[in-house]
């Protein structure tokens, strides 16, 4: 494996151990410097991004309780909740809340009504968004820190500032990979960049 892609597979490896606790409100967590001097989004913006995942997390647990189990992750100030609570009104009000946090800028609410996931439901979730991140790495398509992943109940939700190409890409990756039921598209879009021109030959 390239050093620069052993180097994203390390800083990926180390998000999905931040992120396989299991307690009722959960907020996507940061990796290391790698992945910050990466990413397409200002610094500015992934620290408002952590901000809003803590803020939204403190807000929305002890409403919840024990009546719900909901994920939290922010791309881009674009906030999106996945988990279960038990009635549509307790759903309602946890995307209000989110929606309230301070620099939010939309909230797509995918919460399901229903009893709250098992651990082994958990884990099953924590082991595919394992095995989608590797295999972003391993396919070297795209860079696998411009695409955010995200896996509720084995639907696969992927979120991130994107090319089209790079959408579909990781689209296809994500659909094949055994045990996902479903994948949906939270993508920003960008424009592809310009094609490459021949340098024009040094004069001799």
């Amino acid at each position: 494996m390239p050093r620069p892609f052993a180097v994203l597979a390390l800083a990926l490896a180390l998000s999905v151990l931040v992120s396989g606790c299991a307690p009722l409100v959960v907020g996507a967590a940061a990796v290391g410097g790698t992945a910050v001097a990466l990413d397409r989004r200002h610094t500015d913006v992934q620290l408002a991004d952590e901000r809003i995942e803590i803020t939204a997390s403190r807000r929305i647990g002890p409403l919840i309780g024990s009546n719900g189990h909901v994920n939290i992750a922010s791309f881009n100030k674009q906030v999106l909740l996945t988990g279960e609570t038990t009635t549509e009104a307790l759903r309602a009000e946890v995307e209000k809340i989110a929606a309230a946090v301070p620099d939010v800028k939309g909230v797509a609410n995918e919460i399901q009504i229903g009893p709250l996931a098992s651990l082994a439901a958990r884990s099953r979730d924590t082991f595919l968004t394992s095995s989608i991140k590797a295999r972003f790495v391993g396919d070297q398509k795209f860079n696998p820190l411009h695409v955010k992943v995200v896996t509720e109940a084995s639907v696969v939700y992927l979120m991130g500032l994107v090319t089209r190409k790079e959408a579909e890409e990781a689209t296809h990756i994500a659909r094949h990979v055994s045990g996902v039921r479903r994948v949906v598209r939270i993508f920003e879009y960008i424009p592809d960049p310009p094609p490459k021109t021949p340098s024009a030959e040094a004069p001799k």
